[in-house]
């Protein structure tokens, strides 16, 4: 099934979205377009695997995988083949704040669609033999994982920046706390994520508002009104200084680097984002791109990214390169951070910086499935469709001063917490 095109003018993004409220609160934000006849939704339930039982790590990535597989009273083959009939593409998945659903449909199929994307979030069945099937896809992508650098690294980083938080513990658990799991565990976390209040959900393509209110009654409206997820507390990065070796016995060296970020709502978040792009943002002008991979070889990329969790904000990035180099790729890495937080960037790099930021933001609205994802990503950040105009003008407004007052809080004095997945030479 193609992606439904849609041309948005920049200029009126937020006009082109309405929001529809179904008669049981629950409200989805709606843009119309009837050049393809293709419905898509995006849908998100906040509680991620921050809600996951104590010792039963990915127990809410489990429930992520069972919601498609059997609902109400159609078990797991049934249900795939009644998606399959009407070509309707139904899929969840987890990550540490939410979990989140995906459905595109041909328009003449939409009721069945919501249909079978309300059995879905109402009422999965959690048969044996699908608990057991996806418990066992689950353990060997995590045995997999044992060997891979790239995934050791990570877990090892977030483990050092969270300690006694979900967020320290990894998003799809480890061999143990997955075997640890329940059915009665997965009904508990669907009873506490799956509520009226708790979702968030756009929709783009094919549908007028007074067809979608009535569906979005039908699919979320036998939902409990209330969810009862247990919120974490704020974190912040903890381990800056810190530099641990996961040791691996491999040719390369996969780092992983951060320090504390800034919150979405800080008055400087626009200006730290002009300041990661020029850091390491992932174009061939970014900093670190320039120093670590064309003038010295060091590695094939690098990249820094501002990470806004639910309740953390960082600084992140990651390169791999071979044993003997990694050390020096970390200290050009660091190198670089340090000159951003001491100097900050020229007005030649801010205003190309504004350029690209500000040119590249259509790109997340060309396809109805980026536009819904878009659209869910704002009302999970707290953002009004305001926001959609708004954004490029405040990348636009941020100035020399803004981007070196953020460059100067966000790098800061340079130090790291770092985590080497392999045998880097030098920095056992």
């Amino acid at each position: 099934m193609n992606d439904l095109k849609i041309a948005v003018p920049a200029s009126s993004r937020a006009e082109k979205v309405q929001k529809v409220i179904a008669p049981c609160g629950v409200e989805a934000w709606l843009v119309e377009d009837y050049a393809v006849p293709i419905v898509a939704l995006d849908l998100a339930f906040g509680g991620g695997s921050s809600q996951d039982p104590p010792g039963k790590g990915g127990a809410t990535t489990m429930l992520s995988a069972l919601l498609d597989e059997g609902a109400g009273d159609l078990d797991g083959e049934a249900f795939h083949r009644a998606l399959d009939d009407d070509a309707i593409e139904l899929s969840f998945s987890a990550n540490r704040d939410i979990v989140s659903g995906h459905m595109r449909t041909l328009a003449a199929h939409v009721g069945q669609a919501f249909h079978m994307l309300g059995l879905a979030v109402q009422a999965p069945r959690l048969d044996a033999d699908s608990v057991e099937r996806v418990r066992a896809q689950l353990l060997a992508g995590l045995k997999r994982e044992t060997n891979d650098p790239d995934s050791l690294a990570a877990r090892t980083f977030r483990a050092i920046a969270f300690p006694n938080h979900p967020y320290g513990l990894p998003g799809r658990g480890d061999l143990t706390t997955v075997a640890h799991v329940t059915r009665a565990d997965l009904v508990a976390l669907h009873g506490s994520i799956f509520a009226r209040d708790n979702v968030k959900i756009a929709v783009v393509g094919a549908i007028d508002a007074k067809t979608l209110e009535g569906l979005l009654e039908t699919c979320f409206g036998p939902l409990p009104a209330q969810n009862s997820i247990t919120r974490p507390t704020m974190a912040t990065l903890q381990g800056v200084g810190t530099r641990q070796v996961v040791d691996l016995d491999l040719s390369q060296s996969t780092l992983r680097f951060g320090r504390p970020g800034i919150s979405r709502k800080d008055p400087d978040f626009m200006a730290a984002v002009v300041a990661n792009h020029i850091l390491g943002g992932g174009v061939f002008s970014a900093r670190l791109f320039l120093e670590v991979r064309e003038k010295r070889g060091l590695a094939y990329t690098v990249y820094s990214q501002l990470a806004s969790f639910d309740h953390a904000d960082i600084l992140m990035g990651a390169t791999s390169t071979k044993n003997e180099r990694a050390l020096e790729s970390l200290e050009v890495i660091q190198a670089e951070i340090r000159a951003m937080g001491r100097d900050g960037p020229s007005l030649a790099e801010v205003e190309k910086a504004r350029k690209y930021l500000v040119g590249s933001y259509a790109l997340r609205f060309d396809t109805s499935t980026k536009i819904a994802g878009q659209l869910v990503g704002l009302q999970l950040e707290g953002y009004d469709v305001s926001y959609l105009d708004n954004r490029n003008r405040l990348i636009e407004s941020v100035s020399l001063e803004d981007a070196i007052r953020a460059s100067e809080r966000l790098f800061g004095n340079g130090e790291l917490l770092v985590v080497a997945a392999g045998r880097p030479v030098g920095m056992a």
